[in-house]
């Protein structure tokens, strides 16, 4: 079982940075792929970034691509997002979670579990 607990969010001008992290506690983190979320008001939870546990393979929402960095550090039991060039429409609860399913699609947030609190991002136009 793995637990997760985000930080970093916070309020930022459109084009500015953030950087997120996310510490895991628990067994087998270096198991899991990970992951990061978002959920804005009034809307579905959706996929961000995704990294495999040996970091060789990341994945990004279209959207985001060029300007979040997913990554992690094994020995520290640490997800970390760099958001550079934000934007209004990146404004959410950002979350990080561990893919627990086996299988595709690695997209859909069924397929993970132990969920944080999430940490809010606000970007101002």
């Amino acid at each position: 079982q793995v637990q997760v607990e985000e930080s970093g969010g916070g309020l930022v001008q459109a084009g500015g940075s953030l950087r997120l992290s996310c510490a895991a506690s628990g067994r087998f983190f270096n198991d899991y792929f990970m992951a990061w979320f978002r959920q804005a008001p009034g809307k579905e939870r959706e996929f961000v970034a995704g990294i495999g546990w040996n970091s060789r393979n990341t994945y990004y929402k279209d959207s985001v691509k060029g300007r979040f960095a997913i990554s992690r550090n094994n020995a520290e039991n640490t997800l970390t997002l760099q958001m550079n060039d934000l934007k209004p429409e990146d404004t959410a609860v950002y979350y990080c979670a561990p893919k627990t399913t086996s299988g595709p699609p690695f997209e859909a947030p069924e397929m993970y579990a132990f969920w944080g609190q999430g940490t809010q991002v606000t970007v101002s136009s």
